[in-house]
């Protein structure tokens, strides 16, 4: 399994990095984890769109999809797109409301995406799915990608919680997000500061830890200092970067 960093800053595009996007590909299959603002840009320079096999968005918070817009032009009017319908599976409701983000009269999308609901389980492609509810204030899934005996583990936005914890267990790599300062004034069911993300790390015994989703405005280094404080075999996620599983 090969993941490569399209883009990982949080809460929106930064000056380095385009919102939040992974690509993930193994046996010839390509799925894309969330495509934030500004992703498919970047995505362009790591891989023609017309090969992307599916589209898994943990949330419908700007950050995580909304290029999927500039996607949609791109299939109907590039004169690249073989015209087939990529499989997009996110919360309910998404078709409606990426339909609204592409254009005010919400016209469907279902020329180019194939919409499924999140499951819990399923097969894609080669992968094993799993997924769990995240602590965050809209719908948010964590996911989990299993191939061959190799496991990742994508966080989504979510706060502290035993649910992602236990989806985790095990996994070679989890990627996860730090988008808190460490402060005392946090609200809850949010985000991850870098020591969260790394003890979430440490309860579910994963092999290394990839912080990312960290925003323009916090310091990447505390975020990861913070999390190899109390899970040392932590790194930053890097756009461009490729990490295998």
């Amino acid at each position: 399994m090969r993941l490569t960093v399209v883009g990982c800053s949080g809460s929106g595009p930064g000056p380095t990095s385009a919102a939040s996007c992974y690509l993930v590909e193994h046996d010839g299959f390509r799925v894309l984890l969330d495509l934030g603002n500004g992703a498919f840009g970047a995505l362009q320079a790591l891989a023609d769109p017309d090969t992307i096999d599916a589209v898994y968005l943990t949330h419908l918070h700007a950050d995580h999809c909304l290029d999927v817009a500039p996607m949609v032009v791109w299939h109907r009017w590039s004169g690249r797109s073989s015209r087939r319908r990529v499989p997009l599976i996110a919360p309910a409701g998404a078709d409606r409301r990426l339909a609204q983000a592409h254009d005010a009269d919400g016209a469907p999308l279902t020329d180019v995406f194939d919409f499924a609901v999140t499951p819990v389980s399923a097969v894609l492609g080669p992968f094993e799915v799993r997924t769990a509810r995240t602590a965050h204030p809209a719908e948010c899934h964590a996911i989990r990608l299993t191939a061959h005996g190799s496991s990742l583990v994508y966080t989504g936005d979510t706060g502290p919680s035993a649910a992602v914890v236990d989806l985790a267990r095990d996994a070679d790599v989890l990627l996860a997000e730090a988008a808190h300062p460490e402060r005392d004034d946090l609200p809850p069911d949010l985000h991850l500061t870098g020591r969260q993300a790394g003890e979430a790390a440490a309860a579910a015994g994963v092999r290394r830890l990839l912080v990312t989703h960290v925003p323009a405005w916090v310091d990447p280094a505390a975020q990861l200092a913070a999390a190899q404080a109390v899970f040392p075999a932590a790194e930053l996620a890097r756009p461009g970067a490729t990490y295998l599983v």
